[in-house]
């Protein structure tokens, strides 16, 4: 009797310690936004020249070519050139674009990013400053219009989870190059816009909310068409959109940034690179999706994680789709999209990037922007 309750204490207190570390994913999933975190340090800088020359340590990230952001503790804004400088072992030097070099100094922390642009203004757009009513109150958003013409087909630009609008700027150059009326959303609890209960992000679930009420605000402002334009999770939101009813017509396309294509497998891809065996991730799964639970994670609903996945709901797409993805991405597993496309070649386009998740753009802006605008062009008419 004694060995049996000996085991089942075992087991219990096994299944105890699993349902704790899948309430610490999902926790970690859904955490209110919160500060960045700074991880690099500035080593050198080297003014002599007619561009600084910035030096960090060599990491992946640093030593990949292309056009990235240093985003600095002390709040300075630091474009970097494409070119990589080889300073000896463990350092790289990156050319430094921005004016003026605001904190630029030796010892500075910094976070790498592929946010190119600070605001519309730094990426040679005008914006108006709008408010989109949603239920959970105004959601500031920018319009930005063409500097010629105008179109009644407008772009509706997602960002991602944990990332800010700024984000989406890199898209919204190409709409705006193309004479497309851009509007840049914000949804709750992104830091941005407003917020809702215990801050925690509901993964697309309530945010669609926030994002369809931005497509009627388009609708009531002379718009007749949009193409979503999603980024990570709002890829996952964009997807959600195109397939509702009441949408149907009015989406004509989506222009999708490394994107969530299925929950649960972007879950187990986040775990394994965190140093979790991926299995860990289905341990979030009931935090998630369980109406008693999701409370007790400070979820006002459930999320419904199925309803993300479109590698099953394959057959519901219905209008053209260009898929931006990275080969280094390791927080939206690129398989998927590889496989999305394989699904439904007739709708879905793949472009795969040397880049990772979110910074396909910055590997290769010119591709990047010349795919985005073959694509307006050749489906969306104007």
């Amino acid at each position: 009797m004694s060995v049996r309750w000996a085991v089942a204490g075992a087991v219990a207190s096994i299944g105890v310690a699993l349902g704790g570390l899948g309430l610490g994913i999902a926790r970690r999933l859904t955490t209110p936004v919160r500060s960045r975190t700074y991880d690099l340090t500035i080593r050198g800088v080297d003014a002599l020249g007619e561009r600084p020359i910035v030096a960090l340590d060599r990491t992946p990230q640093t030593a990949a070519p292309g056009r990235y952001c240093l985003l600095l503790e002390n709040g300075g804004w630091v474009q970097l050139s494409s070119e990589v400088d080889d300073l000896g072992p463990g350092l790289v030097g990156r050319g430094v674009l921005s004016e003026p070099h605001t904190g630029l100094h030796v010892g500075e922390r910094a976070s790498w990013s592929g946010i190119y642009f600070s605001s519309p203004e730094d990426a040679g757009l005008e914006p108006s400053d709008v408010a989109i009513p949603t239920d959970a109150g105004p959601a500031p958003a920018w319009l930005i219009r063409p500097r010629i013409g105008s179109s009644t087909t407008w772009a509706i630009h997602i960002h991602g989870l944990g990332s800010p609008r700024a984000g989406t700027l890199r898209g919204v150059q190409v709409a705006a190059e193309t004479g497309l009326t851009s509007l840049v959303v914000t949804y709750r609890n992104d830091g941005e816009g407003p917020t809702t209960g215990s801050g925690r992000s509901t993964l697309g679930a309530t945010e669609i909310d926030d994002v369809r009420a931005a497509v009627r605000y388009a609708l009531g402002h002379g718009a007749s068409r949009g193409i979503l334009f999603g980024w990570s999770m709002g890829a996952a939101i964009a997807l959600q959109l195109a397939a509702e009813p009441e949408l149907r017509g009015i989406v004509a396309g989506l222009v999708l940034e490394s994107p969530v294509l299925d929950w649960e497998s972007t879950i187990k891809a986040n775990c394994r690179r965190s140093g979790l065996p991926a299995w860990t991730g289905a341990l979030a799964v009931p935090w998630l999706d369980n109406r008693y639970l999701s409370r007790i994670l400070g979820l006002d609903v459930p999320v419904g994680l199925r309803r993300f996945d479109w590698i099953t709901r394959a057959d519901e797409l219905a209008v053209p789709t260009l898929l931006l993805h990275g080969s280094a991405d390791t927080s939206a597993p690129m398989g998927l999209a590889e496989r999305l496309h394989e699904l439904r070649p007739d709708l879905v386009r793949l472009e795969i990037f040397d880049a990772n998740h979110s910074m396909t753009w910055n590997a290769d802006s010119e591709r990047w922007r010349a795919s985005v605008g073959t694509m307006l062009d050749d489906h969306i008419g104007r």
